[in-house]
């Protein structure tokens, strides 16, 4: 690397490389306006890595111009190293953008989907604007990324958006560097953009009629009806075979999620943010919702819109919706369009598709905030749309390139090389053949992205998990069985740039233990490698075997025989959520 200092008013030419998420956030026509501004010479490119500047000026400008490459950023932009080198100068003139060239291991960061911007929002409800409520506006610092991305570099025919040719309006602006949709990959608008499948205001009449809708978001299918209607949610909850797990919501503004929760500064502050989740917060008593969206629940989830279709519905509709995965109970969120309109056919009594694909999968992010302290901060539940692929760093670089398979429920997958780990998408609980899909296709398109062939797989030690079974079956790697437990003290540490040794205490229900028993409830002393179990709960029998996992009932039963010998009678706690019949 080469500083670039001193007083020499000689041009100089310099070869700079930006890592870092700079893909797919405006970075390019961001350089591309620093040059002009500051009279830089050059070009600018992706290339599989990140961004390459070239850059010619005398010594006080190059400084001043390399310098506000990282502070001067595009909001969305991280840039995480800036390396700069000599290189001969040219004596040419001007500052372009360059096609990027398709030859090297890609390694450049995928940036998140990214909530509608205040300035493409203006433009949607503006009469005067010629993309006034059109349902895919977009510009350099929002709207799809991942879901629609296919490959590195982050360029148009490397995404789903390769179809749709520009029209004129569009091409001015893609190439005009003063507009927010210069070098916009996703770019479109009414002429020559993606469609809606129906009118806009047959859905907004179906859903004020309490009908249930299936709307193609930005990484798959919700199902929408209206949150006060009691008939709508229960309709809907019966068609999804959802017992009693809470529906999400999505309102119009943060006014409107006061009207139904008690919003603190640090929930608003999550509910407006780019990533936009679900934000789980208190709810009132007098929340005008539907009983069946949360029941027993001291909490609704709440989220903001955060694509203009979304917007657009939330305005046309003038209610809170609720807005739950497009899924049957336990499958995974449907994303195509031949698959949603057969999984989705008996749960929908209408469906609202559009014809831009989606390449990955994504379910909305889920995010509490806890008390630490006198603050408070956000806890992830849920880390999907919003959040992924951004990379974490790794307190200690891979010495080989490695696949994470993951656990059996809520199942995560991750791969990592070098300093970098990316935890994938929420996929699910690995019970069944579609959820098993999403999990290989969420695997392999990382793979691609971010060039990384495993060398090293780590899975859980339980043999019938199907991420271990997975693992068991791919050739040519070795394979590392983890405690699941020390897993979580692993990744504790790790999160925080840790390597241990330290105590953890871990308590997120059962895992297969190292003497072939089931554990739950442990005390572990270790580190990044290994760990000793110094601790843990009294040991019960499970009845039912698995069965005790999705009906806690009947731990509760094992651990009152545990303690007082007899049957013991149904707790009153549990009077109407059990029978006798199956206590006994």
């Amino acid at each position: 690397m080469t500083a670039i200092s001193g007083q020499s008013t000689r041009p100089r030419r310099v070869r700079a490389r930006v890592e870092g998420t700079v893909q797919g956030v405006g970075f390019r026509p961001f350089v591309y306006r620093l040059a002009s501004e500051v009279g830089v010479s050059g070009f600018v490119f992706n290339d599989s890595c990140g961004v390459v500047v070239e850059a010619e000026a005398n010594d006080e400008v190059l400084g001043t111009f390399v310098e506000r490459l990282t502070a001067d950023a595009p909001p969305l932009a991280i840039v995480e190293r800036v390396t700069v080198d000599d290189v001969p100068c040219s004596g040419r003139h001007g500052f372009e953008i360059r096609a990027s060239p398709s030859s090297g291991e890609p390694s450049a960061l995928v940036s998140p989907d990214t909530a509608t911007c205040s300035d493409c929002l203006a433009e949607l409800f503006d009469p005067a604007d010629r993309r006034y409520r059109y349902p895919f506006i977009n510009c350099t610092n929002c709207g799809p990324r991942f879901t629609i991305v296919r490959g590195v570099p982050y360029d148009r025919p490397l995404t789903t958006m390769a179809a749709f040719e520009l029209c004129a309006a569009c091409r001015a602006e893609y190439e005009d560097p003063s507009d927010h949709r210069f070098h916009a990959q996703p770019n479109a608008c009414p002429d020559c953009g993606p469609r809606l499948s129906v009118p806009l205001e047959t859905v907004v009449d179906a859903l004020l009629a309490g009908a249930v809708v299936a709307v193609k978001g930005l990484g798959g299918f919700h199902l929408a009806c209206l949150a006060d209607d009691e008939s709508a949610v229960g309709a809907l909850r019966a068609r999804k075979h959802r017992e009693d797990k809470p529906f999400a919501l999505m309102v119009p503004s943060v006014e409107a999620a006061a009207e139904l929760a008690f919003v603190t500064p640090e929930d608003e502050a999550l509910l407006v943010s780019r990533e936009r989740p679900i934000v789980l917060i208190r709810r009132r008593r007098t929340a005008r919702v539907a009983s069946s969206v949360a029941p027993l629940s001291p909490e609704l989830g709440l989220m903001l819109p955060y694509s203009p279709l979304h917007h657009l519905l939330l305005a046309d509709v003038g209610a809170p919706l609720v807005m739950t995965s497009g899924n049957v109970s336990d499958e995974p969120i449907a994303y195509r369009d031949e698959d949603a309109l057969e999984r989705l056919a008996g749960i929908a009594d209408l469906f609202l598709v559009h014809d831009r694909p989606i390449e990955t999968r994504t379910d909305d992010s889920v995010v509490r905030t806890v008390a630490t302290g006198k603050a408070r901060r956000p806890l992830l539940l849920r880390r999907s749309r919003g959040y992924v692929p951004a990379s974490l760093a790794l307190p200690l670089p891979a010495g080989r390139q490695v696949l994470a398979c993951g656990a059996e429920l809520k199942n995560t997958f991750c791969v990592a090389k070098g300093e970098r780990a990316w935890v994938g998408h929420h996929i699910g609980d690995l019970q069944n053949y579609e959820t098993l899909r999403s999990f290989s296709e969420g695997i392999e398109h990382f793979k691609r992205l971010f060039a990384v062939e495993p060398e090293l797989v780590a899975c859980d030690l339980h043999p019938e998990y199907l991420s271990t079974k997975y693992a068991h079956d791919l050739e040519g790697v070795e394979l590392v069985g983890v405690q699941h437990h020390h897993a979580h003290l692993a990744a504790c540490l790790a999160e925080h740039g840790e390597t241990g040794p330290a105590l953890g205490a871990i308590f997120d229900g059962t895992g297969y233990g190292t003497d072939g028993s089931v554990w739950g409830g442990e005390l572990l002393t270790g580190d990044l490698t290994g760990f000793e179990r110094v601790g843990h709960l009294f040991p019960v029998r499970m009845p039912g075997g698995e069965a005790a996992i999705r009906q806690p009932w009947r731990m509760a039963c094992a651990w009152l025989v545990a303690t007082f010998g007899a049957e013991p009678a149904v707790p009153s706690t549990l009077a109407g959520a059990v029978t006798a019949d199956a206590w006994h």
